[in-house]
């Protein structure tokens, strides 16, 4: 069929991903769909969406992934839509994600210190570029100075700019976690056509969303780096697309700079 990747959802170990997926049996399955794709020589991942239900498996995932000889993983933090708007109290607080993420960062670098180089992705939070900007710069690292760089270029969320996605029906959303709002449908008029529309005032903002958020992402020095997070969520938890997102974990501290640091 022409397939190059496949992802497969694992949120823990067999007892907690079962309980999460409702279904006895599915990690199992999960497993055995994981080494159907190695067999044929497909290229196959693991996604893993973080909450408080499976914070603790984190490690035994990183084990999984060494033992499969699975070459990627993808970290996804909480965003308040769909389904997730249920898990809304499931989420992290701040001091639990720094763990998570400082955990995930950990089991990295020890594993390509062993020179197994997998790739490891963490999503849906554009608060982890600055965190891992400044904890190489606490740790003197030589690399510091070319991530800042590259999370520059890649500028943070992009939702209704870089990125879009239009659903199983031809509705053309922001991003895949804003399905509540439809800015046209490919059925009817060009995707070309409906993504440059300004008319519709929220893709109008979107497009330089910086210059319309509030509070403490508006005067955060990160804002070029970060994109203002996820709009989507600070509307789900406020009512208020432009509110700051209510999963940033970054310090007043850390978003206001320090002059040494500099």
């Amino acid at each position: 069929m022409g397939l190059s990747y496949v992802g497969v959802s694992l949120d823990g170990l067999e007892k907690v991903n079962d309980r999460f997926r409702g279904k006895s049996g599915a990690f199992k399955d999960a497993i055995q769909g994981i080494r159907n794709c190695q067999e044929m020589g497909l290229k196959v991942g693991l996604r893993f969406t973080i909450n408080r239900m499976n914070m603790n498996e984190v490690s035994g995932i990183f084990d999984l992934l060494e033992e499969m000889e699975i070459p990627r993983i993808c970290f996804y933090h909480l965003v308040y839509s769909g389904r997730g708007s249920e898990l809304m109290e499931e989420d992290l607080d701040y001091e639990e994600t720094r763990q998570v993420v400082d955990l995930i960062m950990n089991r990295t670098r020890e594993m390509h210190d062993k020179g197994k180089m997998k790739e490891v992705l963490t999503v849906d939070n554009h608060a982890d570029g600055p965190y891992l900007y400044l904890r190489m710069l606490k740790e003197n690292n030589p690399r510091a100075r070319e991530v800042l760089e590259l999370l520059e270029m890649n500028e943070g969320n992009s939702s209704g700019r870089g990125i879009g996605c239009v659903s199983w029906d031809g509705r053309v959303h922001a991003d895949q976690f804003w399905r509540h709002h439809t800015f046209g449908n490919v059925l009817e008029r060009p995707f070309s056509e409906i993504w440059t529309d300004l008319n519709d005032p929220l893709m109008a903002k979107l497009k330089d969303k910086k210059q319309h958020v509030t509070g403490r992402c508006s005067t955060c020095r990160w804002l070029q780096i970060c994109g203002g997070n996820f709009r989507v969520r600070a509307e789900a938890a406020t009512g208020d697309l432009w509110a700051p997102d209510p999963a940033c974990y970054l310090t007043d501290e850390e978003i206001a700079g320090d002059e040494k640091e500099e």
